[in-house]
């Protein structure tokens, strides 16, 4: 068997074939080997997503694939066939490739540059016919830009670039397409709608994906495999759970201050230090806006009191100066409540934005309650 598994193994079910592989494969320029033994394996259906800092070799090893530079190792397989021994034209059949240069085309309207995804179809004379032209408009329907066709593609914006590069890979009809950077030049709302569109050929038409992403939120959501690219190596290799984890993503990208919030997929600043000024009453999500709130002012705070298993908990260990645990699912006890209250007392203000009470939780309403009688409470937003 000619394909090793990187860190963390491949995750997929035994028997299950790869559509796309790369055995031992080595990158670089010039001959120069860069990263070495680059063990990927892919199947239809799937999303493999290459993270790392910028400069890692994300670009170069998805280059390499796509043939645009040549490998300086290994062999990189396509449904089991050697790509080397493939023809151009046999491998744009089968993929195709969105890229984070910026093509600029002279003259060519919208239409005419997705259209071109249709090449691999129309023979030498690259001449479309009826259905070429139908698939192009259903690509460019499905990504939303054919109220687009007939403007230059020199005019439109990145954002609108980057989907119509897409539409041209979707009417290619290809079995894997490889993104680099996809969602760099797109706002928040077309972010999604993108990677709505690519989930849904993933998912729908069984097209494998191979790229790469700096949203880590994203890449977290969205991929079945991680693989980290951290310089001259392939660091890990699994599934988002696997992966994203503080301690690998702060490895992974060498950081020294922040942490890394594994639930929300993002990064947090490190926190305010210094004795607590304000203390939150905390529980259920509610807090996670004052949290931040306090943090961008420079507010040194107290958080609690929190079960150990509370969203609200994860993000007051990175921003909170002082944090009130208690065991999860266990009702609070007197102990932490003390320990509460002794620390809330100490501050100049108290903020409650928990709004919900239970059994479990009733320590944290007579913490709110002895606030509002030490004149401590703040009802007002962060």
């Amino acid at each position: 068997m000619r394909q090793q598994k990187a860190d963390g193994g491949n995750g997929m079910r035994e028997g299950t074939p790869a559509f796309f592989e790369t055995d031992t494969m080595t990158v670089g320029y010039g001959g120069k080997a860069l990263i070495r033994d680059i063990c990927l394996r892919l199947r239809r259906g799937e999303i493999l997503t290459l993270i790392g800092p910028n400069g890692a070799g994300k670009s170069t090893i998805l280059k390499s694939v796509t043939r645009q530079i040549a490998l300086v190792g290994g062999a990189v397989y396509l449904d089991g066939r050697d790509m080397r021994a493939m023809t151009g034209n046999q491998i744009a059949r089968r993929l195709a490739v969105v890229l984070t240069e910026r093509i600029r085309p002279e003259m060519m309207t919208c239409f005419d540059v997705v259209a071109t995804g249709r090449y691999p179809y129309t023979g030498a004379l690259g001449l479309l016919g009826a259905e070429d032209r139908r698939k192009t408009q259903q690509a460019m329907e499905l990504v939303q830009v054919w109220d687009l066709r007939e403007r230059p593609f020199s005019a439109v914006s990145d954002g609108q670039r980057q989907r119509l590069l897409l539409a041209r890979a979707i009417c290619q009809e290809p079995e894997l397409i490889v993104l680099d950077e996809p969602t760099s030049f797109l706002d928040v709302r077309h972010k999604l709608e993108f990677l709505k569109i690519l989930r849904d050929l993933v998912r729908e038409r069984q097209v494998a994906v191979l790229m790469s992403l700096h949203e880590l939120d994203l890449a977290q959501k969205i991929s079945d495999r991680i693989v980290c690219v951290r310089g001259d190596t392939i660091a890990a290799d699994g599934t988002p759970e696997e992966i994203f984890t503080q301690e690998r993503i702060r490895d992974l990208y060498g950081i020294t201050s922040g942490t890394f919030d594994v639930n929300f997929g993002c990064m947090e600043l490190e926190a305010v230090t210094g004795t607590p000024e304000v203390f939150v009453i905390s529980g259920n999500g509610s807090a996670i806006p004052v949290f931040r709130a306090l943090a961008r002012r420079q507010i040194p705070f107290a958080a609690g009191i929190l079960h150990s298993n509370d969203i609200d908990c994860e993000a007051a260990r990175s921003l909170a100066a002082q944090v009130i645990e208690t065991p999860a699912f266990e009702v609070i006890g007197e102990d932490a409540y003390q320990r509460a209250r002794q620390v809330m007392l100490r501050c100049r203000e108290v903020r409650c934005p928990l709004n919900e009470f239970g059994p479990i939780n009733e320590a944290n309403r007579r913490l709110r309650d002895e606030a509002e009688a030490a004149q401590l409470l703040k009802r007002t937003g962060a």
